[in-house]
């Protein structure tokens, strides 16, 4: 079992901290120790300048690394390594791909409608996303809820951050989300792992990895955080 009094110092801290523990959502949560924010140093974690160097480590740790991210918890963004998103996407996906979930009607067609703009122009901001799809002022509503669905369902993800540029050509400011599908950001045979046992086989086995993890912690707390 990973030793659970580790500190991030560093990216590669956090990289390390993310393939050893398979899950490890950003901000703290209902279980006690299994957030990026609790085991950060206070100076990575936040700084006097207004900056978080974590934060900005997101984007190189996704793309570097092939690692998921996305508000995978409750709304909430998480990592989740490449070793485990095949059983991660199988059980939040209900074993569906995207048309087939379409196909049996469990998919609204505002869903279908933002699934289709990202994965036509994937990767694509945020800022491009709204403009495109006209969810901008006086036009659709319902933005997040929508893209943070399709992210708790496995069907898209962040695939990186990029950042506004002053005139001198330095990045500032929070970054911006870019959106990708899984299949377009880890290649379609990936992807195809997905399915490769039954759904209910893989919410089980990340059940007994995150027990494992934390075996003092109520089994609820953790089925309701996996939902």
């Amino acid at each position: 079992m990973p030793d659970l009094d580790f500190i991030i110092h560093t990216k590669k801290d956090l990289i390390s901290a993310v393939n050893r523990f398979g899950f490890l959502p950003f901000f703290n949560n209902p279980i006690e120790g299994f957030s990026v924010e609790e085991h950060c140093e206070d100076d990575v974690w936040y700084q006097e300048d207004g900056s978080w160097k974590v934060w900005e480590w997101k984007g190189p740790v996704i793309r570097e690394c092939g690692i998921a991210y996305g508000k995978f918890f409750g709304g909430k963004a998480a990592f989740v390594s490449r070793k485990w998103f095949p059983d991660f996407a199988n059980y939040r996906r209900d074993g569906y791909d995207f048309e087939g979930r379409y196909e049996d009607g469990l998919v609204s067609h505002r869903d279908m409608e933002m699934y289709e703009l990202i994965n036509e122009n994937a990767p694509i901001s945020s800022r491009a996303l709204k403009n495109i799809g006209n969810y901008r002022k006086g036009g659709k509503k319902g933005f997040e809820t929508i893209i943070t669905r399709l992210q708790s369902q496995c069907y898209v993800l962040v695939s990186d951050f990029t950042y506004a540029r002053n005139k001198n050509g330095d990045e500032y400011g929070w970054g911006i989300a870019e959106y990708s599908t899984p299949e377009k950001f880890f290649g379609e045979e990936f992807c195809n792992t997905f399915y490769a046992r039954e759904v209910e086989e893989s919410y089980k086995k990340i059940l007994r990895h995150i027990h494992r993890l934390f075996p003092d912690e109520d089994e609820d707390v953790i089925r309701k955080m996996l939902g």
